[in-house]
């Protein structure tokens, strides 16, 4: 256990024996204790003594093994705080669906399209399905086959806004929320000739999506603006 602040810092007059002060094996707090104290004394006796060169000698030892011993404290304490850190857990990302929901979806039965897109309904939306060509409020989970997300509106803090059914995104995204309802949370499993034909570069950190491989996307179809003008 480490010292606390207060404990290495004792009275003058405190006493120490050779067995907490000489021991060689690692830094101890009473060694650390013995070895302020002698430190102290040291200087103590050179203020004192006849002889100054004896004076010089000690301060300069005294000084040298404080320092070595203050530099080899906090190079076990930066190690100390670098094990901590590397123990943490990784950030959690935002998601649209959590354990719960995952738990959920796999009892949730799957749909497949003509075109060979899937897809499980997290949550069944209250409102109107948006007609192609209108404008859709979504947001979007995009992950590899393996769960690692290489694309997110929730990260970016920003709901995505384009024009469904017109090729402004994958054919995959676009098929599965055409049939959507305003409220409602799907994952699509999204085959390879409707996600990215030619790949996607991601960004460093992120996973790289190959040529005509399948994706998921997790989405929500928060609001369509102009229906809801219409509506007005």
């Amino acid at each position: 256990m480490a010292a606390s602040p207060s404990s290495l810092l004792l009275p003058l007059g405190s006493t120490c024996g050779k067995s907490l002060c000489c021991s060689p094996q690692g830094i101890s707090s009473n060694k650390l204790r013995c070895l302020v104290l002698q430190y102290r004394r040291s200087i103590v006796k050179a203020k004192y003594s006849d002889t100054t060169e004896f004076a010089a000698i000690v301060n300069a030892n005294s000084r040298r093994d404080f320092l070595g011993l203050a530099l080899g404290v906090s190079g076990l304490f930066v190690g100390s705080l670098k094990a901590k850190g590397a123990g943490l857990p990784p950030e959690d990302k935002p998601k649209l669906c959590d354990e719960a929901c995952e738990k959920e979806l796999e009892n949730v039965p799957m749909v497949t399209t003509e075109s060979g897109l899937q897809y499980k309904d997290i949550k069944v939306g209250q409102g109107p399905s948006p007609p192609v060509g209108f404008q859709v409020a979504a947001n979007y989970v995009a992950m590899v086959p393996s769960g690692q997300v290489f694309d997110s509106s929730l990260e970016k803090g920003q709901i995505y806004i384009f024009r469904v059914g017109s090729g402004q995104v994958i054919k995959g995204l676009d098929e599965g929320l055409l049939s959507m309802k305003v409220g409602g949370k799907r994952r699509l499993y999204i085959p390879g000739p409707l996600a990215f034909p030619k790949g996607l570069t991601s960004a460093p950190g992120r996973p790289r999506v190959a040529p005509n491989s399948p994706v998921i996307f997790d989405v929500s179809l928060e609001y369509i603006p102009g229906l809801e003008v219409d509506e007005e």
